[in-house]
């Protein structure tokens, strides 16, 4: 690693230097050759692996689009979703408190095992999961060119299946001039974030290099929150007249405190800042209570022109991904942890220090075929992978208890296949109307052998799903009207299938209906989407314990989301302009059973539920940003969020909740140097204004013992009025 760290640092340090030598010949070609001016036009296209699975202008879905320029006004440092958390039906939440680290995103209350996830079309949600981790991409937001998010189910693409949204990042951009960029931002909580980024514009008429290196850290608004996160981004290219060829290497590398507990409830007003980890440890809290892990990505892309009609691209990759989480653990039960054969343990309960560790590769291929004449573009796509998981416990030495070596103490794998075949079909009916055709086969298979607490319980899966999507387009005098439907299947996560022999998760499906009007004019938009999302056998919290002893989602038969998403973008005049969304929603579960423990009774008491709201699905989220531009130099932007209630659990119960707030922003750039040859931003982004304290993420549980019923309520808060100020240079 070091010496690929050597290589990419030496290639963006002389490519500036090598881009000077050819940029004379360059210039001089594109005057006096068509041929490369046709080629320019080419290369500036979307990426045909970008382009295969987004959606365009055109066709009948929800989306929001961010360009290269919109995703630079807010990326001082915080992770990516807080990039988006302004955008339609989005909430977004931190464990450490001030969006670096683990962070989180839910749209229309879906979460992240529900949202798909691409990285220039290839997947990057956790196959046995399905959640993405962000905090594993540490400053990507700064390699990403586009970001498109589908609401609702969207249409086809690759990897997990969307089940209530999907958001693709493309960072396969052509670059032809030469460019260096420095980033150095410090914020509130010891916060750092430096970049720098480098390209080295068209060498020969056909190669460029483009990298990137980052360091982000934070002490975080949680006690002990820390994060230490690196990374590095390399894109070499090849570009021929009618076909390119990339490579990219992308990793990163974090080192975060845990901070995953949340802070029960009777603290909140005394001990906001309270982080439980570490704490099992008496005298002190265990200094290394932290998450390791690195994951590093190889993408290598082919693109080809085979005529003005057709053309056809293929990408191979692989992801790594090694490390563990550290852990004090007080008081152990020795049988878990293999010590019982030890007659030193077998009278006590002993306190250890634990290493739990995940080792995965997960790799595989896509491709596209794109047709595109007259009235008619034709895609047909799709893909493989595969995953391969390897968990496994040590007791490492040293250690709290008197082991001369490390100890493993349990150990499971855990293989899964998919594979995607999609057709999709654009037909212009008339000079208005335009129909749209979907249809995807997705196949999954999986096995996993054991688990940490059940070593001999064998999971097998296999799921053949079948999502057809289709709808129509209709524009006349800057005004469309779209309406589609479209069914999507989920198969189970890992944790769903840790129930045992007796009891097993089945798959979940989503029909998904999207109907709306967008007006565009030269000094303001508006747009209004209507959605009703149904499931059928949603799998949810119940509070149900298996027949192992777990907690764990439950089918429930019927549920549904309902709403309305309104936007809209006013141009006053060259000075002024402000844009908004609002989102009004109806979240519900017809029917479902709560259970919770009696340790009384040493049994469960089970409550029926009707129309309850699902958890944490608000019913209103809302976003306004006003934009005041005095000069060419200055730009303030004040954004206000709002979120209103939000439910723990699906019980509908008011005293399990996450309360209602609005929150403000103020980001203030000002360009002070503007050349022919670099240009010099200096940022003050100011986040909470207001200090509001506020809570966007909780869980709950509820007991009865002594006979008395307890609810535990915990919350995520996020840090009150805060800081991000960012130097930015750009040398062209």
């Amino acid at each position: 690693m070091t010496k690929l760290l050597g290589t990419i640092i030496f290639l963006m340090l002389l490519a500036p230097a090598m881009a000077q030598q050819a940029k004379k010949p360059l210039q001089k070609l594109s005057t006096s050759n068509s041929l490369k001016k046709f080629t320019d036009s080419v290369r500036n296209l979307p990426p045909l692996e970008v382009k295969s699975i987004r959606v365009s202008e055109t066709s009948p879905f929800a989306k929001t689009n961010f360009s290269k320029e919109a995703i630079a006004k807010v990326n001082l440092g915080q992770d990516l979703p807080f990039l988006v958390q302004n955008t339609p039906s989005v909430v977004v939440h931190s464990d450490a408190g001030t969006g670096v680290g683990y962070t989180g995103i839910r749209i229309r209350g879906t979460d992240g095992t529900r949202i798909n996830v691409t990285l220039n079309g290839i997947p990057y949600n956790d196959a046995e999961s399905s959640m993405t981790y962000f905090v594993d991409l540490p400053d990507f937001s700064s390699s990403v060119n586009s970001i498109q998010i589908q609401r609702g189910v969207g249409t086809s693409t690759n990897g997990a299946g969307a089940f209530g949204a999907t958001m693709n990042l493309s960072t396969n951009s052509y670059n032809p001039f030469p460019y260096l960029s420095l980033n150095n931002s410090v914020g509130s909580f010891n916060s750092l974030k430096n970049n720098l980024v480098v390209g080295s514009g068209l060498l020969k008429n056909h190669f460029t290099v483009d990298g990137r290196l980052s360091r982000i850290s934070s002490d975080g608004y949680m006690d002990r929150a820390k994060s230490n996160l690196n990374s590095f981004y390399v894109s070499a290219a090849y570009w021929g007249d009618n076909s390119s060829l990339r490579l990219n290497i992308f990793s990163g590398k974090e080192k975060t405190y845990q901070s995953w507990y949340g802070v029960p409830e009777e603290l909140l007003t005394t001990n906001r800042t309270y982080n439980p980890a570490g704490m099992e440890k008496l005298d002190a809290a265990y200094p290394d209570q932290t998450d390791n892990y690195t994951q590093t990505h190889y993408q290598l892309f082919y693109n080809n022109q085979i005529s003005n009609y057709l053309k056809w691209s293929t990408a191979l990759f692989l992801t790594k991904g090694n490390g563990y989480y550290e852990e004090y653990k007080a008081g152990v039960d020795i049988k878990e942890y293999l010590l019982y054969t030890n007659p030193l343990y077998n009278s006590t309960n002993p306190d250890i220090i634990r290493r739990r560790w995940l080792g995965n590769n997960f790799y595989g291929q896509i491709v596209s075929l794109m047709y595109e004449k007259g009235n008619n573009e034709l895609t047909i796509g799709g893909g493989w992978n595969q995953y391969e998981g390897e968990h496994y416990g040590i007791l490492p030495y040293p250690n709290v208890i008197a082991i001369k070596s490390p100890i493993e103490y349990y150990r499971n794998n855990a293989t899964k296949k998919d594979y995607t075949l999609y057709t999709k079909w654009q037909y212009k009916l008339t000079a208005q109307l335009r129909s749209f055709l979907d249809l995807q086969y997705r196949k999954v298979t999986h096995q996993m052998n054991g688990f940490d607490k059940t070593p001999n319980l064998i999971s097998q899966g296999k799921f053949d799903f079948f999502n057809p999507k289709a709808g129509l387009n209709y524009t006349f005098n800057n005004t469309t009207y779209y309406t589609s439907i479209a069914v999507a299947h989920k198969e189970p996560n890992r944790d769903d299938y840790e129930t045992g022999a007796l009891q097993k998760p089945t798959k979940e499906i989503l029909y998904d209906w999207e109907t709306g009007i967008q007006q565009k004019k030269s000094n303001y938009s508006w747009g209004v989407n209507f959605y009703y999302m149904h499931y059928k056998d949603q799998l949810v919290l119940t509070g149900k314990i298996n027949d192992v002893g777990a907690y764990t989602r439950i089918n429930v038969p019927k549920s549904y989301r309902a709403g309305i998403e309104l936007e809209g973008v006013w141009k006053i005049n060259d000075q002024i302009n402000t844009s908004g969304n609002i989102t009004f929603s109806k979240n519900k579960i017809n029917h479902f059973t709560e259970y919770f423990d009696n340790y009384d009774t040493y049994e469960q008491k089970a409550i029926e539920h009707h129309k309850t709201d699902i958890a944490l699905s608000p019913t209103t989220t809302a976003s306004h940003s006003i934009n005041f531009l005095p000069t060419n130099k200055w730009q303030f932007i004040f954004t206000s969020k709002y979120v209103s209630k939000q439910y723990l659990d699906n019980t509908q119960n008011e005293n399990r909740i996450l309360k209602p707030y609005l929150i403000h922003d103020l980001n203030l750039i000002w360009k002070f140097t503007s050349k022919k040859r670099w240009d010099a931003n200096l940022q003050l982004y100011l986040i909470n204004v207001f200090d509001n304290l506020y809570e966007p993420n909780g869980y709950t549980y509820s007991y009865t013992y002594g006979g008395v019923t307890t609810t535990s309520n915990n919350y995520y808060p996020m840090a009150g009025r805060n800081f991000w100020l960012s130097l930015k240079i750009d040398l062209k």
